[in-house]
């Protein structure tokens, strides 16, 4: 990361923390990392997008929500997960609204080899138009750990304005968990960028309710 020196990630991602501390507020706040971009063209540059995985898990409330087959939907009932059969699923009868209300409910979903392909059958482009399709879960697999990859897992996807924003952690990590999903969030957003760093031309990390603070 040669544009943000150790130091001043350190100096923002103290300053973060310290004024949530400062003013405690009644929930878990999210440390955005804020991207403003330069010599790109939304509508005719290629948009980019790509997912990274970080090392510590930003979002920890996040809901994930098992579209499963009958083994799937027992171990998800026994870990205390949100899921769903195929029967479920035909429920919904495609009716817009209430995929959009599931799809809105949920912040990811995972799904079953067998289900998965029936996705879009079953509830029409919904979950896709929300970006939220859902990610395979085999049954080679542990079902937390496949839950908390995606827990782990943030977007970055340019949208038709030249900015974006990312969860990047909570004010509850330390100083070093932090910055390094700040330091490896950084790193992968510059590697999908055209001309990776003249791309970039500004960066902030903030609390939700915080002030923001500038990295680059």
């Amino acid at each position: 990361m040669s544009k943000v020196s150790r130091d001043t990630l350190y100096e923002c991602v103290n300053a973060v923390l310290q004024s949530s501390k400062d003013k405690k507020r009644n929930f878990l706040e999210t440390v955005e990392l804020q991207i403003g971009l330069k010599n790109y063209d939304p509508q005719k540059d290629k948009r980019f997008s790509g997912t990274v995985k970080l090392k510590y898990i930003p979002r920890p409330k996040m809901q994930v929500c098992i579209l499963g087959d009958q083994q799937h939907c027992d171990e998800a009932k026994q870990l205390n997960v949100p899921c769903m059969d195929a029967e479920a699923l035909k429920k919904l009868n495609k009716n817009k609204k209430l995929v959009k209300k599931l799809a809105k409910k949920y912040d990811a979903f995972l799904a079953s080899e067998s289900l998965i392909k029936q996705v879009p059958r079953l509830l029409g482009p919904g979950l896709n138009k929300a970006g939220k399709f859902p990610g395979l879960l085999s049954h080679q697999e542990s079902m937390t750990q496949k839950i908390d990859e995606v827990k782990a897992t943030i977007k970055f996807q340019m949208k038709k304005v030249l900015c974006l924003s990312v969860a990047v952690g909570h004010v509850d990590m330390t100083p070093d968990e932090l910055a390094q999903n700040v330091h490896l969030s950084i790193n992968f957003l510059v590697s999908l960028l055209k001309k990776h760093w003249q791309n970039v031309r500004s960066l902030h990390m903030k609390s939700t309710m915080g002030p923001p603070q500038r990295l680059y």
